[in-house]
């Protein structure tokens, strides 16, 4: 139940950045148009596809928090994954379109130097989504979510893209148009590197995939639990942002069920305080020595 009730506090996150997404994107596509600045409204509608990556967030969070049934006995977590997977997506194609439309203007730059509201526009901007990045990368953290990790770093991208978009608003005042073409250009190279660096992460959690750091700290931890002959095998994958863990050890073989089953305990027990590891399935076999 601990689980669930993390991915449902996750759910605040990705509302909050539905919200944030929903009133800066209208603000920015109208204030742009009113006061001719084409980035102000390229920013805006890279902020309406962030709604879309934030819904698929929401929606991966709220399908994990459904119940094991007979189709899925270890539960929905994956959707959590799904979804960093979809936000991933989402935010290199919108990297792709900024990294066209800079070059674009590289070649047919503006003549029309937009007002400085709509520089001023994008700094309000950039200092909301950065609000929002740290809240949401708090309780992604707090709740340990992929899913709300990706759309943190949506958050500071984006934050990153109203900063430049006010860089080149605010030096096309002095004639240099072309700072805002160089600066569309290396916000959607940090945009297409944010998305690859979250796809490379999904990917690798769904191919089952894992750390072998974090193994190597189970491996010290269960050797250190009394009664551990030798640890045998060590395998642990992510079903969403939960660990499952899957262990054989050796005991001394005169043992009876009950102490076996004691060190088993122990080993789960371990694992849940040291590593907050819920799901541990631990084999027991007799010790036999190598000669």
């Amino acid at each position: 139940m601990e689980r669930y009730d993390e991915l449902k506090k996750g759910e605040i996150g990705a509302w909050v950045s539905i919200v944030a997404y929903l009133v800066l994107s209208a603000v920015k596509l109208i204030i742009g148009y009113v006061f001719h600045s084409e980035a102000l409204r390229a920013d805006g509608l890279n902020n309406t596809t962030d709604i879309m990556a934030s819904l698929a967030v929401l929606i991966g969070l709220k399908i994990s928090q459904k119940p094991p049934d007979e189709d899925h006995p270890y539960g929905h977590f994956r959707a959590e994954t799904i979804a960093s997977l979809v936000a991933s997506f989402i935010m290199m194609v919108v990297g792709l379109e900024v990294l066209y439309r800079s070059g674009e203007m590289f070649f047919h730059p503006r003549v029309t130097t937009p007002d400085m509201i709509a520089a001023w526009t994008a700094a309000g901007s950039a200092i909301i989504m950065f609000i929002v990045f740290m809240y949401n990368k708090r309780l992604a953290k707090k709740v340990n979510s992929h899913a709300l990790y990706a759309a943190a770093a949506d958050n500071k991208s984006d934050a990153f893209v109203s900063i430049g978009t006010f860089a080149g608003i605010f030096a096309s005042q002095f004639n240099l148009i072309w700072v805002d073409t160089v600066a569309a250009f290396v916000i959607g190279l940090i945009i297409c590197k944010t998305a690859w660096s979250i796809f490379k992460e999904a990917a690798h959690s769904l191919t089952d995939g894992f750390d072998i750091k974090d193994i190597s700290k189970y491996k010290k931890t269960i050797q250190e639990v009394p009664g551990v002959g030798r640890l045998k095998d060590v395998k642990a994958r992510y079903l969403g942002s939960a660990v499952h863990i899957e262990v054989v050890v050796e005991v001394q073989p005169d043992l009876n069920i009950a102490e076996s089953h004691e060190i088993a305990d122990e080993i789960e027990r371990r694992m849940q305080q040291e590593h907050a590891i819920i799901h541990s399935h631990i084999h027991i076999e007799p010790f036999h020595n190598e000669k």
